[in-house]
């Protein structure tokens, strides 16, 4: 640690509390997708898959591509992500009519049997990244860079300058680092530090039909579960025996119980899944849930009861399976083989449920992922450019005047917050 007003001499320090990927970032799906409705979003994500794909062993990443399979209500959303995925170059095959949609998935999996299905997305880019050795990659990239990854010290206070906004302290239990610049990436603890800085947790946001809507909280919480079944990864293959992509399934058929034949659900609702050689199983995730609790009342502690990191209830768990089962026979009898263990976690979703990338405070850049943040791996090295003062186009349409400006992105008909 270094003295209040002490030079850094341009070094990078990271402050991470715990240490690499020792949270929930270590342990999540780690979906690498571009099934966005947001040009913005998919931009930005195309941007991202590239660099997921400049080093594939050393960032422990499977590029065996993304499925997203839908019901009637969402096939215009998602013929729209189609063409403008077109539009950019991003390689992809889309199929519609109900017919045709379960002829498509049955050449890869003769056991296909998911009900109201009528269109399905092929990207074949994206994929999935195995998250903890993903992580130790990334470290050590910019360890041998220079960087300097500092475990321990919780961040206490942004300290300005006299006379100035700019922060030139950054306080931690551990002592104090003086510095030039700060990045604030901290995921579903972004409240605290949003706080810290002294900005405001209720906002004014104007809709895109121009209605002004006043006090709109900054911030909510969605609990994301996820979790693995344990039958061999290779339970999952595709017809001719490969690895097929990641697929994520969309429906608003009846689903049932595969223990019991009750009513799970009537409405519209989706799950995500693939073989998973590191979680030594099939692992994938659901729709997430708000947590009503009062925002102020969320306890962002990793030892807590809202923890980020978190084993899934048995109600995910019953759901889940059952939808494994309504996608595929193979699947059916399955419930006793799911395996309770940390998995998922708690996201910090911004008033519009998309990033917040911006300068704050002159020289604090809030990196706010509103949980996109695994896939966005290319945000990084955009957002020091930017601090080295070249602004960047695929940042701008996430600045923070958006939402007083009226220029929020699109929502779709997906049953994701974040879609």
């Amino acid at each position: 640690m270094v003295d209040e007003g002490e030079e850094v001499d341009g070094r990078v320090v990271v402050i991470d509390k715990t240490g690499v990927a020792a949270g929930a970032s270590g342990i999540a799906c780690g979906v690498v997708r571009n099934n966005y409705f947001q040009p913005a979003m998919r931009r930005l994500m195309a941007h991202s898959v590239g660099i997921w794909e400049s080093d594939p062993e050393g960032l422990s990443y499977h590029p065996v591509g993304y499925m997203q399979i839908s019901c009637e209500v969402m096939r215009e959303d998602v013929r729209s992500i189609y063409e403008q995925q077109r539009e950019i170059g991003y390689e992809s095959v889309f199929v519609e009519g109900a017919n045709a949609a379960t002829n498509y998935m049955r050449g890869l999996f003769d056991d296909w049997q998911a009900r109201n299905i009528t269109s399905v997305l092929h990207e074949k880019r994206g994929g999935y990244s195995n998250n903890t050795l993903s992580l130790h990659g990334m470290a050590k990239k910019v360890e041998d860079l220079g960087v300097e990854i500092v475990a321990g010290p919780e961040v206490k206070a942004f300290v300005p300058e006299s006379g100035s906004k700019a922060i030139r302290t950054v306080e931690t239990s551990l002592g104090n680092i003086g510095c030039e610049q700060v990045a604030i990436c901290t995921g579903p603890w972004i409240r605290d530090f949003w706080d810290m800085l002294e900005l405001p947790r209720a906002i004014t946001v104007k809709d895109l039909q121009g209605n002004v809507h006043q006090d709109v909280d900054m911030w909510r919480y969605w609990q994301l579960e996820e979790g693995v079944l344990m039958v061999p990864p290779e339970t999952l293959l595709t017809n001719d025996g490969k690895v097929p992509p990641v697929i994520h399934v969309d429906t608003d058929a009846p689903l049932l119980s595969d223990v019991d034949g009750s009513v799970i659900s009537e409405d519209l609702w989706g799950i995500y899944y693939k073989p998973d050689w590191h979680f030594g199983g099939v692992q994938g995730g659901a729709s997430p849930y708000k947590v009503d609790t009062p925002v102020d009342e969320v306890a962002i502690d990793p030892y807590g009861p809202a923890s980020p990191e978190f084993v899934a209830s048995d109600d995910f768990a019953h759901m889940w399976v059952s939808a494994l089962a309504h996608c595929h026979k193979r699947f059916e009898g399955c419930m006793p083989k799911y395996h309770r263990e940390p998995s998922g976690g708690i996201g910090c979703f911004t008033a519009d449920s998309f990033p917040v990338f911006d300068r704050f405070c002159e020289n604090a850049f809030v990196v706010a992922d509103s949980n996109h943040g695994w896939k966005m791996i290319g945000v990084g090295h955009l957002i020091a450019d930017e601090m080295l003062g070249e602004e960047q186009e695929l940042l701008q349409p996430f600045r923070f005047s958006r939402f007083a400006k009226g220029e929020l992105h699109p929502v779709s008909s997906s049953p994701y917050p974040w879609s």
